[in-house]
Formats: structure tokens, sequence, C-alpha cells
């Protein structure tokens, strides 16, 4: 049954993480990272799908030392704030939130990978790098994978990107990832928005989420 445990990161600060077991038998733990929007419903069905694939799911919640159980809405105040506390919140500090999340899975078994969308695509894509003993990441675009494409990687990592999507140029994207590590593949879903993952109307691809969650669970199940 899911619930909210918290989880102390390296500053000692406890933050909230939405946490499921797995429904089957145990293939290892996923940390999903979030939207800018906070641990919504979109993030916590996105955890219970990952159970019910056998892995099981934490979601951090990012923002809580800004705005604890934040969560808004997808217009344009919405928008500005999660942005906001994206903006605000150091990346050393959502690393360490990460790995903190990572140590926790790891007691319960020892394949722990990380998925993330928007905000927490990039933030998977940072983790490959900086967050120790990942075993696969899964970014969804994440604005900031262009600016960090030569980062070393240290997990098997994939990347996906809407063809449609109006802030993220995905041609240039996959070149910049190409030239550093042209064995991490990048997937161009055709017809695809930015969130086209997240089930609200005006973003969900049904047909892009569904594939590239079938090559991201191929990813993690061969991790």
């Amino acid at each position: 049954m899911a619930e909210t445990i918290k989880i102390a990161g390296a500053d000692g600060f406890e933050f909230s993480a939405y946490h499921e077991p797995s429904f089957t038998p145990r293939k290892g733990g996923v940390i999903v990272v979030q939207e800018i929007f906070g641990i919504d419903q979109h993030v916590r069905a996105d955890v219970e799908r990952w159970a019910k694939m056998g892995y099981e799911a934490i979601a951090p919640s990012m923002y809580d030392r800004r705005e604890p159980g934040f969560t808004a809405h997808h217009d344009d105040a919405g928008i500005k704030a999660g942005v906001a506390h994206a903006m605000g919140t150091p990346l050393d500090q959502a690393m360490g939130d990460i790995a903190a999340c990572a140590a926790f899975l790891r007691t319960r078994g020892e394949k722990v990978c990380i998925v993330g969308y928007c905000y927490g695509g990039s933030l998977a894509w940072l983790a490959a790098n900086r967050v120790p003993g990942l075993a696969a990441a899964s970014s969804y675009y994440g604005s900031m994978v262009q600016a960090n494409a030569a980062q070393t990687i240290h997990c098997p990592t994939i990347v996906h990107l809407g063809r449609t999507d109006t802030g993220i140029p995905a041609d240039e994207v996959a070149k910049a990832v190409g030239e550093h590590h042209p064995k991490v593949p990048v997937y161009i879903y055709e017809g695809a928005g930015h969130g086209f993952n997240n089930e609200s109307p005006e973003r969900y691809n049904a047909e892009a989420a569904d594939l590239a969650r079938h090559r991201t669970l191929e990813l993690f199940d061969k991790a």
C-alpha cells in the first residue's frame, strides 16, 4: 500500500517521499523524480505503475525545504511557482536527496534505478554522474541535458524527447549527447510534446508514453 514516509537528506533535513512497495515479486527499486509541479496525482500514478511492474518505487518531494507538500496546477501560476522552486533548489541538495532515496531502497535490495520527468528528467541525467551506485537512469525531456551532455555517465542511461516540445530542441540535444556518449540512446517521439508521459489532457501522448515506458522497463530489467 502506498504511503508517505520521511527520509533524512545529507544535511539531516527530513523530506517527504511517496512510497509504494512492488505489487509483484520485487525486481529492484526505482526513484521517480517529479516534474516541477510537485508530488501530484500524475507522479503518484507513475509510482503505482512502476510498483505494478515489479519495482519498489519512491518519489522524493524535492521542494520540501522551501514549501512542504507543494503541488501545483498546470496553469500559468502553477508553472511560475514550480519553476521558482526548481530554480531555488540547489543541485547538490537535490542530488543528496536522491542519494538518500537510493540508500533507503538499497537496504531492501541492491538494484536501484532512477526515472525522472521534466525537472526530474534533468535530475535523472545529472544523477547518472553524481549519485554513486545507480543501476540505470531514464531521463524524460530534461531541459538541462544538453548543457550537461559532456558529463561522465556511470550507469546505462537513455533519454526521451518529444519532437514538438517547444522548449527543448530534440535534434540538438540528441547531437550533443551523441558527441559525448554515442552509445546512449536518445529517443525522439514524433507528434509528442513536452510532458507526454503526464496524463493531463493537454500533455499526454499515449503512444509515446507507452513506448518510452517499455524502453525504460527493458533498461531497468537488464540492469
